[in-house]
């Protein structure tokens, strides 16, 4: 023990040291402690940076941030910008990084951590009980996390940007573990700080995703291609549906029914993770009918949303109105639940988002009045060309196309659904294609579509993805959403119910992402399905086992699916 306080100690001081060789403006200006230590009942430390204006006295409000990425000078930064504000700024690293000799463990620890923090924030003689929490991404999860148990007085508000949730959004997307994140974890957990030098290791990702993806390896092998033992993807890979333990990390269920706070969340149409953000969102609803909650949405990839927004998203041109300022935004929103401000001008609804084509904000009053109705189209098996009918009418007869795909062969890889760049002058696939008629006017797609799928196969599972795009008067596409999903989690995804082989079988589909736009008279639906079978992600064989213990030694059967024309995806428009 007196080891530890020694070391402790010693980390103080050398901190210290740093702080006192600030710039003299800042030293006049603020009152800075980076160096500060969080100890927790459990008998945890955390660090943080505590950052007060010298002209401002009595007891503030404080505004926290809480990330993994720890980073001494964006902790600075953070809190600056806080100060600057008219509040107390507290960054917080999470258990085990920076300062914090435990060790770290990305999500397991927050729920009961960030709870901590807060009510060490309360304690202090500078704060006058009024706290508010704001970030993005892993920031946006532990706001939630913060959450799970109960919410600290002290807490008055969240601000969540593209919020995270671990096996929901990553990981793993509906139950299909993805390489996106591959090199996440060492990013995180290698060092105190964070290990740029192995994440930024661009080459290394690439080749590794290409050289698993010929190798045939299972992909609880993935890390030994990659000659480095990857600890966190194996203790992931063990869950593979969203069961207890990824459960334990975010409020769940009921959970959501004590969260009284007011919320103001920010996602983009084109996060990665947006399902995760919204599912949030969605949940609070659920539970709690009288929640107090606001959402802005836009043309956002996960790190423009946390900014608001690029004038180039993808090589499509954003509509100059949607680029705004988040954390104005925040700050905005924070003096107005804690200093009694003025509301944000933009918040003229509880959900205020971005009408891509018509360069304006439309505003609801929840995600699912954004619409007024539901567009339904078939996929019909009527050709024409070298793709088929989107119909709106249902077909007299049950019919099908068959669909064959070789595991076993390596030389292609089926089409992947991610929407870069966003707009495309070919969308060639080797699934199917279907096309609606074109539009005798304008049409808004206000929501997130659903689905039904009803298909067969001759083995027990298979992952596949539904694009939706829109084919404008050009000729060229503009990718709105995608869904990627796995066919035995599609009634739960905690829970796997495999398919039986030779059965019809329906598959809904309904974790998909938000979109806004505006269609242009002339312009068509397209619908793209595909079986999946890429680098990019987990490869389904379709035995029943486990999908991370499954190799190309499972692909000696090709597998045979027949889609059938009662499948039909449901748009949300507003006419």
């Amino acid at each position: 023990m007196k080891k530890l306080f020694l070391l402790l100690a010693i980390i103080s001081r050398c901190v210290t040291l740093y702080a006192q060789n600030l710039p003299q403006p800042d030293k006049e200006k603020y009152i800075i402690n980076d160096s500060v230590f969080i100890k927790t009942p459990q008998g945890h430390t955390l660090s943080a940076v505590v950052i007060r204006r010298r002209d401002m006295t009595g007891p503030q409000p404080a505004a926290l941030f809480v990330f993994i990425y720890s980073d001494t000078k964006r902790s600075l930064a953070e809190a600056k910008y806080s100060a600057d504000h008219g509040y107390v700024g507290v960054v917080a690293d999470v258990r085990g990084k920076r300062l914090s000799l435990d060790g770290v463990a990305p999500y397991e620890n927050d729920a009961t951590d960030v709870y901590e923090v807060i009510d060490w924030i309360s304690k202090q003689p500078w704060s006058n009980h009024k706290i508010g929490m704001y970030g993005g991404s892993y920031s946006g999860f532990a706001q939630w996390a913060g959450l799970k148990y109960k919410v600290h007085p002290a807490l008055k508000t969240i601000v969540p940007y593209v919020s995270a949730i671990p096996g929901m959004g990553l990981p793993m997307e509906n139950n299909v573990f993805l390489n996106a994140n591959y090199g996440w974890a060492f990013y995180v957990t290698n060092n105190k700080y964070l290990d740029t030098a192995t994440y930024n290791n661009q080459e290394r990702w690439q080749n590794l995703q290409t050289n698993w993806y010929q190798s045939g390896a299972a992909y609880n092998r993935i890390d030994s291609v990659d000659h480095a033992p990857n600890p966190w993807l194996q203790r992931w890979l063990k869950h593979p549906g969203f069961d207890s333990y990824w459960q334990s990390t975010i409020p769940y269920g009921h959970e959501y029914a004590k969260i009284n706070i007011p919320v103001l969340a920010f996602d983009g149409y084109y996060d990665d993770g947006q399902t995760s953000g919204l599912y949030y969102i969605r949940q609070l609803a659920k539970y709690n009918p009288k929640a107090n909650y606001y959402v802005i949405l836009g043309p956002y990839d996960h790190f423009g949303a946390q900014r608001g927004g690029v004038a180039n998203l993808r090589d499509y041109v954003v509509d100059s109105v949607a680029l705004i300022d988040t954390k104005r935004i925040t700050f905005e929103w924070f003096d107005y639940i804690m200093k009694n401000g003025k509301k944000p001008d933009i918040l003229k609804g509880r959900i205020s988002y971005e009408v891509m084509g018509a360069n304006r904000w439309g505003h609801a009053p929840s995600l699912d009045k954004m619409h007024n109705s539901m567009l339904r189209l078939y996929l019909s098996n009527v050709k024409k060309d070298d793709q088929f009918k989107l119909s709106a009418q249902k077909p007299a007869q049950l019919t099908s196309l068959e669909q064959e795909v070789d595991f076993a062969d390596r030389t292609t890889m089926n089409t992947f659904a991610y929407p870069y760049p966003i707009i495309q002058k070919d969308i060639s696939s080797n699934g199917f294609t279907f096309v609606s008629d074109s539009l005798k006017q304008a049409l808004i797609v206000n929501g997130a579509f659903i689905g039904r799928l009803t298909a067969s196969i001759n083995k027990k599972d298979f992952d596949y993805s539904v694009v939706l795009y829109e084919m404008m008067p050009n000729g060229e596409y503009f990718e709105l959403t995608y869904f990627v999903g796995r066919a035995s989690y599609s009634w739960d995804i905690s829970h796997r119910k495999l398919l039986q082989p030779g059965k019809i079988t329906t598959l809904p589909f309904s974790n998909t992402k938000i979109v806004s736009r505006q269609l242009q008279k002339g312009s068509r639906l397209v619908v793209v399905i595909n079986v999946n079978k890429n680098r990019f992600c987990q490869i389904n064989y379709g035995t029943g086992k486990d999908v991370s213990t499954e190799s190309i030694a499972d692909a000696q059967i090709p597998l045979n699916v027949k889609w059938y024309n009662n499948s039909f995806i449901e748009v949300p428009v507003s006419r």
